[in-house]
Formats: C-alpha cells, structure tokens, sequence
C-alpha cells in the first residue's frame, strides 16, 4: 500500500474532485430544468436532478481517479477456456474467458496510472488465435509482466504466460501441456445406419478435409496432421523465445503437463509462492508499494443475471470439450 501520507492526500483529493463534480452537475441540471422552466415540467425537472447525480458522483470518481490514482498495479484475469466471445445465455453461464475483452482490458491498463501488469491465469487453453491475442497484448505492456497460476496454466494459457516477464505458480498447480489438437467428430458410420448420406460440392480437393459425415483419406489425414505440426512449431518457437529456452527442451516436455515444483525444475516456471509472495515481487521490480486495481470486462444486463452461475467444469491440459467448426468439422486449439 503507499505510504499513510500520500494515501490520506489521494483520498481527501478524490473525495473533493467528486464532491465537486457533483455539486456542479447537480447545479446545473437545477438551473437547466427546474429554475428556467415556470411550469409542470418543474416536476419533470427534479428528476432529472435526481436521476443525474449517480452520472455526476461517478463521473467524478473517475476524473478524481485519473487525478489520484490509488493503484500502481492492474490484474487481469484470464479464467477457463480461452474463446474469441464466452457466449452464454440468459440463465446459462459464460463458456470461458473473451479474448477480446481481456485484450481490452490490458490496453486499458496501459492507459492507466499502472506501472506493472499482473496476469492471473487459471486456464486449460483454448483457441489459438484468441490465446494469442492476449500474449501479444501483455508483451506490449509498457512496464513490468508477471504472470501468477493459481490451479492451471496449461497450453493457451503458458502461451499467454510465455508473453510475460515472469511466470509465478503454487507448488500444486497444474503447468505445461505445450502442444496442439486438431480434433474432429467422426459419425459417418452412425450416418450409414439411420441411412444418411453425404453429398457436397466443393472446389479445391481439401475444402471438406474433415467434415464428419465423411470418413477421412489418408491424404487428408496428412494434410490435416502437417497443419497441427506448423501450429506446434509455432508453439514452440514461441515458448522457447519467450521462456529464454532451447526449443528441444520444450519439445522434450513432450505437451505434458506438469505440478508446480517439477515445473520450476524444468524452467517452465521462474518462482513458486503465494499472492502475496508475487505482489512482494512486483514490489521489488518497481522499488515502490503496491497496490493493485483489477480491470474487469463491463457487464451488461444478461451478464448480471447470469453473475451467480458457475463456470462449465473443464479439464486439464490442451483439451477442452470439442467442438468441431460449422464450416469444416476440424478444431484446432493449443
């Protein structure tokens, strides 16, 4: 925290900005629509008043919070499988963590008073494209990284991890799983029996590789199986880069996944310890206290009445559920 001081300054500052803000919204709405008008809009015009002062009292907490910012630190969470939308309905729980609103939230951050970036990962990984998305976001960071696992960093999420400067884990957390699948759902032989046939036109002789109503060539299994390879070189180049480790090495951990202790070992992980232990680091790195502010997605309406459900359960590793693409019945996830 910053020191006693500088904390109270901060707080009497923020408090005043917003006081003031309000004051003079709430001043102005009066003049605007109770004052000016002579009639029944008066009524109208008192709640206007009222209706603007929750506008006008965060206003001012947000321009009081530019003015005296009381963070130095922001952490974002990345929870569950990686995915480009969480979706979800209504009634039904989001499926995983939105790659986008977690890219939006980094930005933010480094628009912010933040002067280091805390990422929180307890994910099996997800897409690809999504899960770097975010990589990418934290290597742009303007300040210190780290990176803290509290049950899974595995597949997309050590991509993300392999974007920040340090990776932080509890002795028992699940870590690794640096590899790729490429999955589809086979029914052509169900099709055969309820007496469904497959027939598409397609041009390009790889345009319908894996759609499931169909078996599979050997010439698309190559096909398909050379495009999970690219996406695992990538992978690696990607993980030894960033981990500052020879890609045999990584390519040697074979995509398994790993506890805590035995990560470090293999330099997959920098230090173990608990929050607090990684919030003494960040300390260090920026030779200041800290304080940290979580940046969270806005949510709207369905999101609020969804805000008690759980998260689907998901497993371990480079694998969530499958779930083949609408346009070819092949899935590709780190």
């Amino acid at each position: 925290m910053p020191p006693a001081g500088q904390s109270l300054t901060q707080s009497v500052g923020r408090s005043i900005v917003a006081l003031v803000s309000a004051v003079v919204v709430a001043a102005l709405a009066w003049v605007l629509f109770v004052a000016y008008p002579g009639d029944l809009t008066d009524l109208f015009g008192v709640l206007l008043v009222v209706a603007l002062l929750p506008a006008a009292v965060k206003l001012g907490t947000n321009v009081a919070e530019s003015a005296f910012p009381s963070y130095n630190v922001a952490e974002v969470a990345v929870e569950g499988p990686i995915t480009r939308s969480s979706g979800g309905g209504v009634i039904s729980p989001p499926v995983g963590t939105d790659a986008d609103d977690v890219v939006d939230q980094i930005e933010q951050a480094d628009e912010s008073a933040a002067d280091a970036l805390l990422v929180k990962l307890n994910t099996p990984g997800g897409e690809i494209v999504p899960s770097e998305d975010i990589r990418l976001a934290a290597e742009r960071f303007d300040g210190p990284t780290v990176a803290y696992t509290t049950d899974v960093c595995a597949s997309g999420g050590y991509d993300i991890a392999s974007g920040c400067d340090e990776l932080w884990a509890r002795s028992g957390s699940i870590v690794g799983s640096i590899g790729v699948v490429g999955s589809r759902v086979n029914v052509a032989d169900l099709a055969d029996e309820v007496g469904v046939s497959y027939e598409q036109f397609t041009a390009g002789e790889f345009k319908d590789a894996g759609v499931p109503l169909k078996d599979i060539s050997e010439d698309e299994r190559e096909y398909l199986q050379g495009i999970v390879d690219d996406y695992y070189d990538d992978f690696v180049e990607t993980v030894a880069e960033g981990r500052d480790m020879d890609p045999e090495a990584v390519r040697d951990t074979e995509a398994r996944i790993y506890l805590g202790e035995t990560a470090a070992d293999l330099g997959l992980v920098d230090e173990l310890g608990t929050r607090a232990d990684v919030e003494d680091r960040i300390a260090q790195r920026l030779d200041e206290p800290v304080s940290v502010r979580e940046f969270q997605p806005a949510v709207g309406l369905r999101g609020r009445l969804r805000g008690g459900a759980e998260r689907v359960a998901y497993a371990f590793g480079a694998g969530v559920a499958s779930v083949f693409d609408d346009a070819d019945g092949f899935d590709f996830r780190l």
